[in-house]
């Protein structure tokens, strides 16, 4: 049972946690900052820009559709990350590019499922707006890379 509130340090004078004050009003303050935080509409996450250059490069190799766990393990070979992709990370992200219309789902046919002895997949394939998007940010990246100035390289 924890102690019950007393007066002192941590409460204010109506007995109120002064930790509980703050941080609601941090929580408050950083909301509205969140809110007016907006994404431009032709931009792309670095894991969805992974996500589709990973589609395309399975896709290149005959693999037109793919699930999740799939992508997570083509991104950590191209990476050569140590650790997987967090899944909720990754299918948040594979669900924004659903809606975006960058990559198109459907669900796995169940005798394939069964067959196997596992439970069914989600299978997404990289639209054409979503190889489009994908080559243009990747092309953007590869310039911006080109004029970046190393440190202690700038000229006068």
């Amino acid at each position: 049972m924890p102690p019950a509130p007393t007066k002192g340090r941590d409460y204010d004078f109506r007995g109120r946690s002064l930790m509980r004050r703050y941080l609601s009003i941090d929580i408050g303050r950083y909301l509205r900052i969140l809110s007016n935080v907006r994404r431009k509409p032709d931009s792309l996450l670095p894991i969805e820009l992974a996500i589709l250059l990973a589609g395309l490069a399975m896709k290149l190799r005959g693999n037109a559709e793919f699930y999740g766990y799939a992508v997570a393990k083509e991104m950590r070979e191209h990476t050569e990350a140590r650790r997987l992709t967090a899944h909720g990370t990754l299918y948040r992200a594979l669900e924004r590019l659903e809606q975006r219309s960058m990559l198109q789902s459907h669900m796995e046919d169940p005798d394939i499922a069964s067959a196997e002895t596992r439970p069914r997949r989600r299978l997404y394939t990289v639209t054409a707006l979503g190889a489009t998007t994908a080559q243009a940010a990747e092309r953007t990246a590869q310039a911006a890379s080109l004029f970046a100035t190393k440190p202690g390289t700038a000229t006068s």
